[in-house]
């Protein structure tokens, strides 16, 4: 089974100017990021404005991204809906259409205990073949509801091609608890991109990053870093990661993505009602703020020499 590790990046789904899925622009970002070199794309969650698009717009834009990318990288496609039924409806087109595998967020807005968590990731698993990987993602500050290491043991009794959790919450004591699953041997990748060094020295397989699907270069860095054991350099890239996640605000607004892409040449629209894209006034910020970080990471490596 393939898995998610690396720089795995959460990407935004761009629209056109009649609020169509814009599928250029959505080529565009794809080739974009397999050419700066990430590990893995993640399309379709919470950075991807999941819970604005419709089942339709899901399965082309999951059909897009699985086309284009062409096997050169691991495509998951997050398939977590509001309905159940939409849920496994997507996680058995994802199968279908040849992505590698599919996540699912916790069920949403509305609280479930733990039984009901446990039958909810069952089904997913069940709905596809035993042999497509399915990663948990739990981000409890946004769901309300928590997955706990427990729930994820009984899951896994049932359900051998549940593999990994992405987790998208700061907490790096919960964090071990995940790691200790299945003695080790459960992969956990981590949405706190801003710690990304840090995180794969505790054990994680990766980050999944909406950041990197702005600015991949740095946090691949990291990566290559972090495997040749060159901690100071991860280091060093890891505070350029963090730096642009701050100004991109961590994801908390995907309008900084949108905003950033399309200063770096990639126009993937505006953000859906009753998200609103960024005033005149701060995209003026945006923009010398972005230009200060450039002008110390990105321009300096493309000089030529004298």
């Amino acid at each position: 089974m393939k898995t998610l590790h690396g720089v795995t990046v959460a990407m935004v789904s761009p629209f056109s100017a009649a609020d169509q899925v814009d599928e250029f622009a959505l080529r565009k970002l794809t080739n974009f990021l397999i050419e700066k070199k990430v590990d893995c794309l993640y399309p379709l969650g919470t950075t991807g404005e999941m819970f604005r698009l419709s089942p339709s717009e899901r399965k082309r834009m999951a059909e897009v991204v699985v086309e284009e990318a062409n096997r050169r990288l691991p495509v998951f496609i997050h398939v977590g809906a509001m309905r159940m039924d939409e849920t496994l409806e997507l996680a058995r087109h994802a199968h279908q259409i040849g992505a590698d595998g599919i996540g699912a967020v916790t069920p949403s807005y509305f609280s479930v205990n733990d039984r009901e968590m446990e039958e909810y990731y069952v089904a997913i698993a069940r709905a596809v073949p035993k042999h497509f990987p399915v990663y948990v993602y739990n981000i409890p500050q946004l769901s309300t509801n928590d997955l706990k290491p427990a729930v994820i043991e009984r899951i896994l009794a049932r359900c051998p091609n549940v593999i990994g959790l992405k987790y998208s919450y700061a907490d790096m004591a919960r964090t071990l608890e995940y790691l200790r699953i299945k003695e080790g041997k459960f992969a956990v990748i981590h949405g706190a991109d801003h710690l990304f060094h840090s995180l794969l020295v505790m054990g994680c397989a990766g980050t999944v990053s909406g950041v990197a699907g702005v600015y991949p270069e740095p946090f691949v860095e990291v990566y290559k870093a972090f495997k040749a054991r060159d901690q100071q350099r991860a280091m060093k890239y890891q505070d350029i990661g963090a730096r642009l996640g701050k100004i991109l605000r961590g994801g908390s607004n995907m309008a900084y993505f949108k905003e950033g892409l399309r200063r770096r040449g990639i126009d993937v629209g505006h953000m859906r009602k009753p998200q609103l894209d960024l005033t005149a006034t701060e995209k003026t910020q945006l923009g010398k703020d972005l230009e200060q970080i450039e002008k110390e990471f990105l321009r300096p490596r493309n000089r030529k020499k004298p």
